[in-house]
């Protein structure tokens, strides 16, 4: 098992970035025992974090490592800030270029990655949720599967937020600045909804859908709304809740779960 951090120049944020990778490229072979993942070249996921995160969640409070051996997956870990992995018109503000071309195509040709679609997933949870639904839908030829935890999908709320009025977690003009002009944001391709509908009028594959969130998240309502747009428009969704808050107790079991059925639907 190969871990480590890195550092490298990036167009698309405008400076030197820092990501997190774990690759099961020298997995002991007598702990593989039966595992069907090793009987097939190595898989990609992306996995993206939450609000107030950095790169180094999923490895020192997830389980990047446990997905990585279990799954037979190269996993790399990125940051944008709390910028929602969005692009921006301001230079070096592309976070969702970042997280969809950028970093894939710097981490392919680096570690020998796999180009192909089905052999690349994305995930996060929280903002990191919305971030993995919305890159994933913005890149859906590079992305055949996503796992999206306790996703902060709170683009119909924000829109009805007024100069000077805030919420429990920013104020207007951090969303303002993050998410563009509100009163037209839920119209805009910075909404999931947006890019699904686009997609699916154009008859091009859009990517595999895995969503799970606790009955006691404060996200939960939001994340019903787009269980229902996914359901509605014909989706390949798996949407799967239980109990459970805001917190890693709920990602770190659900992660698995996610990662499992995403891989089932693009092995098919």
């Amino acid at each position: 098992m190969a871990t480590g951090s890195l550092r490298f120049f990036s167009a698309a944020q405008g400076g030197q970035v820092n990501i997190r990778f774990v690759i099961p490229t020298d997995f002991p072979e007598m702990m593989m025992g039966d595992n069907p993942h090793y009987k097939r070249p190595m898989k990609t996921l992306y996995l993206l974090h939450g609000y107030s995160g950095n790169e180094c969640d999923w490895e020192y409070n997830g389980v990047a490592e446990d997905i990585s051996a279990r799954y037979n997956l190269a996993v790399i870990m990125i940051t944008t800030g709390n910028d929602f992995y969005l692009d921006r018109k301001a230079t070096g503000r592309q976070y969702c270029t970042f997280a969809g071309k950028e970093v894939v195509e710097f981490t392919r040709k680096l570690f020998g990655l796999s180009d192909k679609r089905e052999d690349t997933l994305i995930g996060g949870l929280s903002m990191g949720g919305f971030g993995a639904l919305h890159t994933g839908l913005a890149f859906p030829e590079t992305f055949g599967g996503i796992v999206a935890l306790s996703s902060a999908l709170i683009i119909h709320e924000i829109a009805h937020i007024k100069p000077g009025e805030s919420n429990e977690v920013a104020n207007y003009e951090y969303y303002h600045e993050v998410f563009g002009d509100l009163a037209t944001v839920e119209q805009s391709d910075n909404n999931p909804e947006v890019l699904f509908t686009r997609l699916k009028e154009s008859g091009k594959e859009t990517p595999a859908v895995y969503m799970a969130v606790g009955t006691e998240d404060f996200l939960y309502e939001n994340n019903q709304i787009m269980r229902k747009f996914f359901e509605e428009n014909g989706a390949n969704l798996k949407y799967e809740e239980g109990p459970g808050i805001h917190d890693w107790v709920f990602w770190n079991k659900y992660i698995f779960s996610g990662v499992e059925w995403v891989l089932s639907e693009v092995d098919k």
